[in-house]
């Protein structure tokens, strides 16, 4: 009984963030680059229920590289002003649009030079029409079967301050490492601080050029990786201490383009390998590694000692770093 109300809940304000969605206009980039161009910090202000959303939005921005605080309407009109300057943009969240803590603050934040973006569920009301900028969040019907809870209001709430820090992280070009760097305390942050040398693997998948197409899939399929490196002559297990040196490297994309090319069962290794590869030093940090695997749309790296030698001791992949703990 319960779980099939869930779901009526759940289509309810689906349909009403839909409506939410089409109504969404050319304000919305206006305020988007006002927020990118910021040279001070965005403030989030709000009371209530909806303060509680603010705050939440804060953090996610100031977590995705836009400065952000929040900042209690009630509290800001008793000295919290003075956290707020002329170089900052304040959003203001009030889905009616006219609580009195929102609204006794307009004047003092206009004085200070803010510029003023309301989120509101009530274009008409005091906060939109005396903002710079006025986003609308309106729902028609709440969640609530009594219509006074906020709760399709605040769900629209948070998932129009999520599409701002969305397109704001798009403009700013963050990426995983950038959001480690902000959280070296979580377990993504943990993950990315950590060294290629804490993940890699070093049992290298190898062949040599005149390996056979057969022995190059079973060389892959044996070692998990969906690729190997490709050497001038057979090399030794400890490849670094042997002759061989590493010309090339074999992936799964390498194997399927071959099954389509050639009809000869006969093909070796230097017939389907690429004679290039990307390495990285094993001290380098994981947020390297992902940044070169994002730069070249690949999933694994060759490690060396160092950026400038060339003997590989391991190789690392993405789900090497995902699965990192």
């Amino acid at each position: 009984m319960y779980a099939n109300r869930a779901k009526e809940i759940f289509e309810e304000e689906i349909r009403e963030l839909e409506k939410l969605k089409n109504s969404i206009d050319a304000t919305f980039d206006k305020v988007v680059e006002v927020l990118y161009h910021c040279q001070g910090k965005v403030v989030m202000m709000g009371i209530g229920k909806t303060g509680i959303i603010a705050h939440k939005m804060a953090a996610s921005f100031a977590s995705t590289g836009t400065p952000s605080i929040f900042v209690n309407a009630a509290e800001a009109v008793h000295g919290d002003l003075g956290m707020i300057n002329a170089n900052d943009v304040a959003i203001l969240v009030s889905n009616s649009g006219s609580t009195n803590e929102i609204l006794n603050i307009i004047d003092p934040l206009h004085r200070l030079g803010c510029t003023i973006v309301a989120m509101t569920g009530n274009m008409d009301s005091p906060l939109a029409q005396r903002a710079d900028y006025a986003l609308s969040i309106h729902v028609d019907t709440e969640a609530c079967p009594l219509g006074l809870a906020p709760t399709t209001s605040t769900t629209a709430t948070l998932l129009m301050g999520d599409a701002l820090m969305v397109c704001l992280m798009e403009m700013r070009e963050f990426k995983a490492e950038n959001f480690a760097l902000y959280h070296p305390g979580g377990a993504l942050g943990r993950k990315l601080l950590g060294r290629v040398q804490n993940v890699m693997t070093t049992d290298v998948p190898r062949v040599a050029v005149s390996t056979s197409f057969r022995d190059v899939v079973c060389e892959m399929s044996d070692k998990h990786l969906g690729m190997t490196m490709v050497y001038d002559q057979q090399p030794t297990i400890n490849c670094q201490l042997s002759t061989a040196n590493c010309i090339g490297i074999i992936t799964d994309g390498d194997i399927r383009r071959a099954i389509q090319k050639y009809n000869d069962v006969h093909i070796t290794a230097a017939d389907i390998m690429t004679p290039s590869y990307k390495h990285i030093a094993k001290d380098a940090l994981l947020t390297d590694a992902l940044a070169v695997m994002d730069t070249y749309n690949i999933t694994t790296l060759a490690v060396t000692e160092t950026e400038e030698t060339t003997d590989i001791i391991g190789i690392i992949s993405i789900h090497h770093i995902i699965d990192f703990k």
